[in-house]
């Protein structure tokens, strides 16, 4: 006989139709958990209890030889991150059947009248909380998060305040879904909102990235130096693809900026560093060059938002354009398209005498290209290699969490 696995919600039997009850009501032996088996204190078969999994599939593994009817009881779906695929990695899928109820993540999407096909799904069940902040980092618009004990409900929001992604979410606590007289949906705004000793062990949190539009930011209350991060708006689908703040700080040090210079950027990318740029050499001229449409969108907005006006901002191919001009005193390069030697050679004809570059550089390969070419071209270079770590609280413990290492060549024409 088959096995059945019967997908349970909290209103118990009210969750079951009459055919999977049945199927329950007529099962020789009943598997679940203690509340899942509280539900049916009338049945007369034999229960057993799931503590340790691979005793639990032991005995109903020789229970099996008996030709019984043995059904196990799972909360909602149970192949949704349940007891389902360790079954299916213990038994033919025909020894198996399936009753899905409803999935948590189904429950509160509809609590929230969300849609949810989009949504991205993550289990902390004894897993590293790093699988949130690589999501939120891709700037997702909806996360499902199934908590535990360590990862749960206060960890995430503080988590989520610590790390600066330049996106805004609203964060809901759904307890208790499919038991009408317990669930409870809490919109998180501050810690007071989690009150750990009256959460229900049966919750999710869910990020919904907001639609509003940024706050205004207060100028005057801006530092000279070292906009953070999330002040500027950045691509929609990738959030944290920016020059983030510390690597920004290197690189401005090393441009040395002066005032009446022509500077460029290259790759200009969101904007960031032309910002920055444009608020310390305020009679300078930057020129910020950028081929991608929404990048270019992004700089326009960037400029707008911080009331820059010495930004120059030139939508096309950095090669196609640079030898047309005013020569540079100063050149950063945050981003090449493949073509850096390229762009070297053309920059090399233009630029003042004593000029500077300044390259940041993700890849080996590019670092190899760089420096090749400052030694047959005799520029005196610097190379820093920059591997930034800041500081991330887990739970009530503390963590360095890792930044891209970055390496920043810094060149001086002779």
């Amino acid at each position: 006989m088959t096995i059945k696995v019967v997908g349970i919600g909290l209103e118990g039997k009210k969750s079951l139709n009459d055919q999977v009850l049945e199927i329950v009501c007529s099962a020789n032996i009943l598997v679940g958990g203690d509340r899942h088996l509280s539900y049916f204190p009338e049945h007369k078969g034999e229960r057993i209890k799931i503590g340790d999994l691979n005793q639990v599939i032991f005995e109903i593994k020789e229970k099996k030889k008996e030709e019984i009817n043995i059904v196990i009881l799972a909360s909602g779906d149970p192949l949704f991150f349940g007891i389902g695929r360790i079954l299916l990695a213990n038994f033919a899928q025909e020894e198996l059947e399936f009753y899905p109820n409803l999935s948590c993540v189904q429950l509160a999407f509809n609590k929230l009248k969300t849609s949810w096909q989009d949504c991205k799904v993550i289990s902390l069940h004894g897993r590293d909380i790093e699988l949130l902040i690589k999501e939120l980092k891709k700037g997702s618009e909806k996360i499902a998060l199934l908590t535990d004990n360590n990862n749960n409900p206060l960890v995430i929001w503080r988590l989520y305040q610590q790390i600066k992604i330049g996106e805004d979410y609203d964060i809901w606590l759904c307890e208790s879904l499919g038991d009408k007289s317990q669930e409870k949906l809490t919109k998180i705004n501050s810690e007071k909102d989690i009150n750990l000793d009256n959460i229900s062990h049966l919750n999710i949190v869910i990020f919904l990235k907001q639609k509003i539009e940024d706050n205004a930011i207060n100028i005057n209350q801006l530092p000279i130096i070292g906009i953070p991060d999330n002040y500027f708006k950045t691509f929609p689908d990738r959030p944290s693809l920016i020059t983030k703040n510390e690597i920004r700080l290197l690189i401005l040090g090393k441009l040395a900026l002066q005032e009446k210079q022509v500077i460029w950027d290259v790759g200009a990318g969101t904007g960031s560093v032309s910002i920055e740029m444009a608020r310390i050499a305020k009679n300078s001229q930057i020129y910020a060059i950028e081929k991608k449409a929404i990048a270019i969108s992004l700089i326009r907005e960037n400029c707008q938002k911080f009331m820059v006006n010495n930004i120059n901002i030139i939508h096309n191919s950095a090669e196609k354009v640079m030898a047309t001009l005013p020569s540079p005193d100063r050149v950063f390069i945050g981003g090449s398209s493949g073509n850096l030697k390229l762009l070297l050679n053309i920059i090399k004809d233009k630029i003042n005498p004593e000029g500077k570059i300044v390259i940041a550089l993700a890849t080996i390969e590019n670092l190899g290209i760089a420096v090749e070419w400052f030694k047959e071209n005799k520029w005196d270079y610097e190379i820093i290699n920059s591997q930034i770590n800041k500081s991330l609280s887990i739970g009530k413990m503390t963590r360095f969490n890792p930044l891209n290492p970055v390496n920043i060549i810094t060149a001086i024409k002779n």
